[in-house]
């Protein structure tokens, strides 16, 4: 049976040093739940909290509404998958899927038919006979989620499970697993700094900072409606314009800045006054070719080109030293600017979005 996980006030301290300060968080049955930040952020933390490993300073974990508190790791319905899976190089590919059960007792027949289930699972049937060296870098982690299946745990956590492999490798085990978590229908808690994967994968993501869950949505919501500047600068490429609100209209709010008025959505009810940073994503900024439109239009000087295939990257001059980023569609011909040109580029009013002022991401 699937589980759910609920994090009430929980707070993880080493010492005079917070790891997690009061996460509040319900992760529903049968999810795919990621936690994603940055290094240190507390992500791991809290997975080994769910799994036991490490006690909460303050606040409960409760799994399937059951307190996991003085439960040790071996006797919660979780299971844990590491970065470096730790498969047992001298044991078959089956053994490795069945051990488990072995340490439960079970017998060895049930162990094999169970093991043989699993790799029908993962799509390595008929080679639990091989040993863990004989296996590709996606096979490996394929069986190391099979053991995690193999004890049938309500909860299966994984820490950075993909980070050892490369680039396409990557890609394509993100669809195994979200399509092996589909068919088994069990909660899984993932953990990555990988944007990509967070927002391949999940039906809900938790983003993270110094210890803080900043917010927690969908992954659509998480990228078009941030609520905090971290998390519009750390999920996906944004273009920060700082200034203070000089208007408030109905839902938009307009700046003022070195580079004049810019006006975007308010969703955090800013006023008057206040401090705020204007964000802009670079596909939704065009360049000015033609008739100028009567706002958000931004005039800079271009500092490099990328040409990344498919498109063109440009870079301009900032009011920090972030630069604006945008691109354009690889035409086949290059692009009429070049570095040192004074570009106008614009944006729609309902693709901005203007946020309290806070830290960036530094990654």
């Amino acid at each position: 049976m699937s589980s759910g996980v609920d994090l009430e006030h929980v707070t993880i301290r080493f010492g005079d040093f917070t790891a997690v300060d009061d996460a509040n968080l319900a992760i529903r049955k049968g999810e795919f739940f990621s936690f994603l930040g940055p290094s240190g952020c507390g992500k791991t933390t809290i997975l080994r909290a769910v799994s036991g490993f490490n006690e909460p300073t303050e606040g409960t974990i409760r799994i399937n509404g059951s307190d996991m508190r003085g439960i040790g790791p071996n006797k919660r319905p979780t299971a844990l998958i590491f970065q470096n899976l730790a498969l047992f190089p001298l044991m078959s590919v089956a053994d490795n899927i069945a051990f488990g059960l072995e340490v439960e007792g079970v017998k060895y027949v049930e162990r094999r038919r169970r093991a043989e289930e699993l790799l029908d699972l993962i799509a390595l049937s008929g080679q639990g006979d091989k040993m863990v060296s004989e296996l590709s870098g996606g096979q490996k982690q394929r069986v190391a989620i099979a053991r995690a299946l193999a004890v049938e745990p309500e909860v299966l956590l994984l820490d950075e499970p993909l980070s050892a492999l490369d680039l396409k490798l990557r890609q394509h085990m993100r669809s195994e697993l979200r399509n092996i978590q589909q068919r088994v229908g069990i909660t899984f808690i993932y953990i990555t700094h990988d944007q990509g994967e967070a927002l391949t994968m999940s039906d809900r993501i938790a983003v993270m900072s110094a210890g803080v869950i900043e917010q927690v949505g969908d992954g659509s919501t998480i990228y078009n409606e941030p609520e905090t500047a971290f998390v519009a600068s750390f999920v996906g490429e944004n273009n920060p314009f700082y200034g203070k609100v000089v208007k408030v209209d109905g839902d938009y709010a307009q700046i003022q800045n070195k580079f004049g008025l810019l006006r975007g959505r308010n969703t955090q009810g800013l006023s008057e006054g206040d401090a705020a940073i204007l964000f802009v994503r670079p596909e939704a900024l065009s360049l000015v070719e033609g008739d100028v439109p009567a706002e958000n239009v931004v005039e800079s000087t271009i500092l490099s080109e990328e040409f990344e295939g498919p498109s063109i990257h440009i870079h301009m001059e900032g009011e920090t030293e972030k630069r604006i980023s945008f691109a354009v569609s690889n035409e086949g011909k290059g692009t009429h600017l070049k570095v040192g040109d004074t570009a106008k580029i614009c944006f729609d009013v309902d693709r901005a979005i203007v946020l309290p002022e806070g830290d960036l991401a530094d990654e």
